[in-house]
């Protein structure tokens, strides 16, 4: 059974002894997370304890109960609170509305009423739970954004964007079927210029490219095993083939389209038709040969289809493969995985080895690696002289590799000191942030409306971030360390002169001396009028 924390609040102890006996809270699914006695206090243990359920006395000292709520609700939305009164007054009632109270009960309380309360409370927060993990509607979710997934995938497929051993696990999790065995892509590209004697367009540009795009989709269905999405103003079409000779045949349906869309569409559209491929990886050259086909339309007009291979056949080079798989690298350098740039540098080293490329273009390749790796360390503000020495010829070390293996090796050297230098900078500038923000409250702790909201927006960062990080490096939350370092204050203050409590409580950040006297004695268990009589009888 799923179990909720509950944390009480009243200023009474024998109150919430009562509630706790009152109900079987483990049967019920619920643990009592801790209890305090009064609001100052349960904002303070909130912080550390997380609870789901708060249930608080509308009376008390220092905070009452509906600015504890309003302050609880600001800063974890999704508390649910009780509040307990002995007050039957409709402005309480309204107070409490406002302030998002999930129960109003009056004291003193029913044994039955409040299990049907926390059973009612654990039925909304079972169901909270249960939309965030319930797998019909994670699946429904998917499904529904499965259509944008998918033409993320392509053009990220087009433009070079997916390793070549990442394609197939895209491929099955977005449900996705091309086997080829041989690709085209196709561009169409719409104009906008308008000619003499045209009028102007009446649709917008992309509400134009909606109307092209439905009609393409309507024209190649049934015959052509296509995929069309729109991307960068233009429409592609992703087209499988199982004989080469069908392109003849494809270049002449776009030929048709191009045609009918000026009718059907109103539309001047030019198709340009990129270079056969066998292979996935290879849809970057075919999409380039497209874009550079539907360039010539200067030449030979719109409204056409241009096959890249009948125009320019010398147009036809090498796929640019490894853009991706050295901003992997670089990735993986950046999140500091060892294991994971490991396998990167594995994988662009094979990839090296089953291209087959030209000494030249492998010299321009790793000249290419080595200025990314620059960049990556002057983003960083790196000192690469320190990390690679002063006179290091990096580009040098890279050449004199002589198998893919060596330069596997060499590459992961180079990068592991990259990822220790980053690593390095990242904590250093964590114990700045930090230093920063302990500077700040020992500057402001005498502001009484010093809080984690303040310093958040002195810091310029959120207080989810700025409490996760303050904990880690000084192992104590916001308030427990502001308490603490006033409470220090406070001693300094009470051995050092004769100041009467309540100046002393105004002096640490404390504006009600009562409060400032409940909080020293349960620090140093002793009030702090007793507290310099009791120190100087040891000394």
């Amino acid at each position: 059974m799923e179990q909720y924390s509950v944390l009480l609040v009243d200023d009474e102890e024998e109150v919430f002894q009562v509630i706790i006996k009152k109900l079987d809270w483990e049967h019920m699914g619920y643990r009592i997370a801790g209890y305090a006695r009064n609001g100052v206090e349960a904002l303070e243990m909130a912080e550390e304890l997380q609870p789901d359920v708060v249930m608080t006395d509308i009376k008390m000292p220092y905070m009452d109960g509906l600015t504890l709520c309003r302050k609880l609700k600001k800063l974890y939305r999704t508390i649910k609170v009780i509040i307990f009164s002995g007050f039957d007054e409709f402005e309480y009632a309204q107070e409490a509305i406002k302030a998002e109270v999930e129960e109003y009960i009056l004291k003193p309380i029913n044994s039955n009423e409040l299990r049907e309360i926390f059973e009612r409370i654990k039925k909304n927060l079972d169901e909270e739970r249960d939309e965030k993990r319930n797998i019909d509607k994670l699946r429904k979710y998917y499904m529904d954004s499965l259509p944008v997934l998918q033409e993320n995938f392509y053009t990220s497929l087009l433009e070079g964007r997916i390793l070549e051993s990442q394609i197939a696990g895209y491929m099955n999790d977005y449900q996705i079927e091309l086997s080829g065995p041989y690709y085209v892509v196709a561009v169409l590209h719409i104009s906008t210029t308008v000619l003499p004697g045209e009028e102007k367009q009446s649709l917008n540009p992309i509400l134009l490219g909606v109307s092209v795009k439905k009609f393409a989709e309507e024209q190649l269905s049934g015959r052509w095993d296509v995929r069309v999405v729109s991307y960068l103003g233009d429409i592609i079409v992703l087209l499988q083939l199982s004989e080469t000779e069908e392109l003849v045949a494809f270049t002449d349906e776009m030929d048709k389209i191009c045609k009918m869309a000026k009718r059907i569409c109103d539309a001047r559209v030019t198709a340009g038709i990129g270079h056969i491929c066998h292979e996935l990886i290879q849809l970057p050259l075919s999409y380039q040969g497209a874009k550079q086909a539907v360039s010539y339309r200067v030449l030979y007009g719109t409204m056409k289809a241009i096959s890249i291979s009948e125009t320019d056949p010398k147009e036809c080079v090498d796929v640019q493969w490894e853009e991706p798989y050295v901003k992997n690298i670089i990735k993986r350098i950046r999140v500091g995985e060892q294991e994971a740039l490991k396998k990167a540098i594995l994988e662009f080293t094979d990839r090296i080895t089953r291209s087959k490329i030209t000494m030249q273009k492998y010299r321009i390749l790793i000249l290419e690696v080595i200025a990314e790796l620059f960049r990556f360390g002057n983003n960083n503000q790196l000192n690469m002289e320190e990390c690679f020495g002063e006179d290091s010829d990096i580009y040098g070390q890279a050449l004199q590799q002589d198998s893919p293996a060596s330069l596997g090796e060499w590459l992961l050297d180079t990068c592991l000191k990259l990822q220790q230098a980053v690593q390095s900078d990242r904590s250093n500038t964590t114990k700045s942030f930090v230093q920063k923000a302990v500077g700040y409250i020992r500057e402001q702790y005498s502001n009484p409306d010093l809080g984690i909201e303040t310093l958040c927006a002195y810091l310029g960062v959120s207080a989810a971030y700025f409490s996760t990080i303050f904990k880690k490096e000084t192992g104590k939350t916001f308030v427990k360390f502001l308490t603490d370092y006033r409470m220090e204050q406070a001693v300094e203050l009470l051995m050092t002169g004769n100041e009467k409590t309540y100046v002393i409580a105004e002096k640490v950040g404390y504006s009600d001396p009562n409060y400032f006297s409940y909080a020293f004695k349960k620090q140093f268990g002793i009030a702090p009028s007793k507290y310099r009589a009791v120190e100087m009888e040891k000394t």
